[in-house]
């Protein structure tokens, strides 16, 4: 048909039809940009306040979504390069190295390859830094603020004791409560590891990769978090040092903890606690925590907004790992929650041992930890404004 016939007529019904089409390109056009921005500003809408402008937080440039998909083979493989260069001339971090395998594959570590990490290995040996090697690397600082974020606190240098029939020749006394030297455990200094699984260790556990499939309690909604099913009572151990930023009841989790690092860049988050005896006595709002420290015991408590309720069918630990550029993201509908699943996999080579007292029925760590990362005098800032 020839539109531009003189007796052609712009129909009413032929507007409106022309108007939907428009429409459907320019939505179709913003979907579209949606899946092309970079991960370094992704979901990076300013909020609006009542006035019509973007609040002071928002307009502030930081990282505002985060997907941690390494995977337990270029962790372990990292971190063995990590711990094996710490005292030659080109000690390689662990983070640089998976922030530059992250920047070239784009996050998604299906592709990784122990060839790729062993070429980058060994140009950093020879002399290369990363600065030259991630020069042209557009997202590489984006990928190393990231898994820095998640990663950075987990391996350094620190003290801890170990059996005496251990000790090397450098080791330092082990005192007792009266001042007395522990004839069964000496103080050594490490460097490696000093993140430590969530669960202690000889206590049996199962999990799967459970990262957002789908609750229903309260609302539809994903889970946002990693689940290890074990017995009731299995005591729960601090994965990093930190201090104790929330305790108490809460309707989905039951008796929860959450444990901010002193970085403030992570917080953990314990759900689903023993009833009638969640929590480590010690523990208070505020309390300082190492990592390897018994926190608190598994349980099966929550989906209830009566405290000390036992809803949830299967003991079982949830574990929540959330990340934290900026105060606004803490609490609200800016929350960035990363898996946990591999992470964990990663942290089970170290297990805190931990004993009972037959008295008090409470767990304690056999070998205590000091970490240089918990600061002198450290002061907890004050506990979050509640909700309305």
């Amino acid at each position: 048909m020839n539109l531009f016939k003189k007796d052609f007529k712009f129909t009413p019904m032929l507007r409106h039809r022309f108007i939907i089409y428009i429409e459907v390109i320019i939505l179709t056009l913003l979907l579209v940009s949606l899946f092309f921005v970079s991960p370094a500003n992704k979901f990076s809408f300013p909020v609006m306040n009542q006035d019509g402008e973007a609040s002071p937080s928002q307009t502030k440039k930081f990282i505002k979504w985060v997907d941690f998909n390494v995977t337990l083979k270029p962790m372990q493989e990292a971190f063995r390069y990590d711990v094996n260069t710490c005292q030659s001339d080109h000690h390689l971090n662990w983070v640089d190295l998976l922030s530059y395998l992250g920047a070239r594959y784009g996050g998604d570590f299906s592709r990784y390859s122990t060839k790729d990490l062993d070429q980058l290995a060994e140009q950093l040996l020879t002399g290369k830094t990363m600065e030259e090697l991630t020069a042209k690397m557009k997202y590489y600082t984006y990928y190393r603020e990231a898994y820095g974020a998640i990663l950075d606190g987990l391996v350094g240098t620190y003290e801890i004791e170990i059996p005496t029939e251990n000790a090397p020749l450098y080791a330092s006394p082990s005192l007792l409560p009266d001042g007395s030297v522990n004839p069964d455990k000496v103080w050594v200094t490490k460097y490696g590891l000093k993140g430590f699984s969530p669960i202690a260790k000889g206590f049996p556990y199962n999990d799967f990769d459970d990262f957002g499939v789908a609750r229903s309690y309260g609302y539809k909604r994903q889970h946002l978090g990693h689940d290890m099913m074990g017995q009731v009572g299995t005591p729960v151990i601090a994965v990093e040092s930190g201090y104790v930023e929330a305790i108490g009841w809460n309707q989905y989790g039951g008796w929860r903890l959450g444990i901010r690092s002193f970085d403030g860049k992570r917080y953990y988050y314990y759900a689903h606690l023993r009833k009638n005896y969640p929590y480590h006595k010690s523990l208070e709002q505020g309390s300082i925590v190492t990592a390897g420290d018994v926190i608190g015991y598994m349980g099966r408590t929550g989906y209830s907004r009566t405290e000390n309720t036992n809803n949830i069918n299967q003991s079982h630990l949830h574990f929540g790992l959330q990340l934290i550029f900026d105060e606004s993201q803490k609490e609200g509908n800016n929350e960035i929650w990363v898996s946990g699943y591999e992470l964990i996999k990663f942290l089970s080579m170290n297990r805190s041992e931990t004993i009972k007292n037959l008295e008090t029925k409470e767990y304690s760590r056999v070998y205590d930890m000091k970490d240089p990362g918990i600061p002198e005098n450290f002061v907890p800032p004050p506990p979050p404004e509640p909700k309305n």
